[in-house]
């Protein structure tokens, strides 16, 4: 089993992805790197 199936993309709503694209554009600006966040939900077994 891979290390990846334990974590699929988590199921967010639109606001929640806003949030994430903000926080995305926010650390880009202070880094000057093209920062980008993945969220993943942690399955339960």
């Amino acid at each position: 089993m891979s290390a990846y199936e334990n974590f699929p993309v988590a199921n967010l709503e639109k606001n929640q992805l806003d949030k994430i694209t903000s926080l995305e554009q926010e650390l880009r600006k202070e880094t000057n790197e093209n920062i980008v966040l993945i969220a993943y939900d942690e399955k339960d077994e």
